[in-house]
């Protein structure tokens, strides 16, 4: 009952992935996923080989109890942060149950000790590198941790030094055996800790949504470590669909970034040492008004808005929604285009705009709008900055080769934004000094519902 219990919770998992790839059918991926763990913690619960249950019980209950309090607290804009904790509980979990596989000498047989062995070092050595890790995005997307990358000399031949050393100390571990390789384990764990810090502090801020992406795959990989050495099937189809799926984000998440994959998961390795600076871009800009922009707007045929993290921050989508709606309603053509990461985490804008309730069908990717700019009578660039950076464009820039929203190339642009300040990844944007910009400044709700005002009027 137990195995086959497993079997149905594993393919409600698979459809719940199949719902989260789309907005439309993601509440849907939601529950079933939820279902899938209910069965799977119900069937692990009343299994043969569980004892104690009354501590589990307890256990689960202070988790749920500190979960629920946690969840109804945070705020859309801290998502980010709360995801990587998430991810670093993940990785601590898998350390302190490879360590606890590690004293336990109840394996005789030489070939199974050597298989346990391997992946006890593998599963501690992984979540060491995903809990530290992982705090140190939380500490960058939070800001209590400089967003900007730490390039130390000669740093992509220490972290190739630090895998080499990790893989020579495996070899000793598995072939001395439990009983003399405690030490080679805690000088692993030390390496793991300087490893997973150095990893995420050498990956700028602009490249974070990726980080936080592959360490989410790092848990999963160490959760099927874990399962391996529990013997817990369930586990290890788990980790290896959150391992798999998180490695196939990152990797599409590169690629539409113009990021090279290998630079993530190695802590910039291989990246390019020139586009270490930009230049500062200095000029006149124009200034407007909520006025302004709503008889802009009544004038446009088509118009496009592109948010970005400022809105999240402000809570502006419910107003945006309304002028959406006010827009459309005197036959002006609106759509929304979305980064691929727009906001701290992959999907964070189509959240935000699917919780106004704006219609799916006008919220389109990058790649599917980027060729309509040309078309575009005004833009409205709502609090978001390296997204919409022509910067991207100009080689030796910081964010040179980064695909962007292509705003610019629209009859009007209004960018709203608080001041005049740099974006998350530091780089100054020339958009904001064109000849065919404005700027709109002060709180982005706060513009949004003045326009929304002056729209009704």
């Amino acid at each position: 009952m137990v195995e086959a219990s497993y079997i149905i919770a594993a393919i409600l998992f698979v459809f719940s992935l199949a719902g989260l790839s789309k907005q439309e059918t993601a509440q849907k991926g939601i529950y079933v996923g939820i279902a899938g763990m209910v069965v799977a913690v119900g069937a692990t619960l009343f299994g043969d080989n569980v004892s104690n249950l009354g501590f589990i019980l307890a256990a689960m209950l202070g988790g749920g109890l500190l979960g629920v309090r946690w969840a109804n607290k945070v705020e859309m804009t801290a998502m980010p942060e709360m995801v990587a904790i998430l991810n670093s509980f993940g990785g601590l979990a898998a350390v302190f149950i490879g360590y606890n596989s590690f004293m336990d000498h109840s394996i005789t047989d030489p070939v199974m000790l050597g298989i346990n062995s391997t992946l006890v070092y593998l599963g501690v050595f992984i979540g060491l590198v995903t809990f530290v890790g992982s705090l140190v995005a939380w500490g960058k997307l939070n800001g209590k941790v400089k967003s900007s990358a730490l390039t130390l000399p000669h740093r992509h031949k220490m972290n190739l030094v630090a895998l080499v050393a990790v893989t020579a100390m495996l070899i000793q571990f598995v072939a001395a055996g439990p009983a003399a390789s405690g030490w080679t384990l805690a000088i692993m764990s030390i390496i793991a800790v300087a490893f997973g810090i150095h990893l995420v502090m050498s990956i700028g801020g602009a490249d974070m949504p990726v980080v936080v992406s592959m360490l989410n795959s790092y848990s999963g990989w160490a959760g099927a470590a874990t399962g391996l050495l529990i013997g817990n099937d369930l586990l290890i189809v788990i980790g290896a669909l959150v391992g798999s799926s998180g490695a196939i984000l990152s990797y599409v998440m590169c690629k539409a970034m113009n990021r090279s994959f290998i630079s993530v998961i190695a802590g910039g390795f291989g990246a390019d040492e020139s586009a270490a600076s930009g230049e500062v871009v200095e000029g006149e800009y124009q200034v407007t008004d909520a006025e302004q922009v709503a008889d802009m707007l009544k004038n446009s045929k088509n118009v496009i808005i592109t948010p970005g993290y400022g809105m999240a921050v402000a809570q502006a989508q419910y107003p945006v929604q309304e002028i959406t709606e006010r827009l459309r309603a005197m036959g002006v053509n609106v759509r929304f285009g979305i980064h691929p990461v727009a906001g701290r985490l992959p999907g964070h804008m189509n959240v935000l705009l699917a919780e106004a309730k704006v219609p799916y069908d006008i919220v389109l990717e990058m790649d599917e709008i980027n060729d309509d700019f040309d078309d575009t009578t005004t833009v409205l660039v709502i609090g978001a900055n390296d997204t919409v950076n022509p910067a991207a464009k100009e080689p030796g820039s910081p964010i040179a080769g980064m695909p962007v929203l292509e705003v610019w190339n629209a009859e009007n642009v209004v960018v709203f934004k608080r001041s005049m300040a740099t974006g998350y990844a530091g780089v100054q944007n020339p958009l904001f000094f064109k000849d065919n910009t404005q700027m709109l400044f002060g709180d982005a709700k706060e513009s949004v519902s003045a326009i929304a005002k002056a729209l009704a009027a």
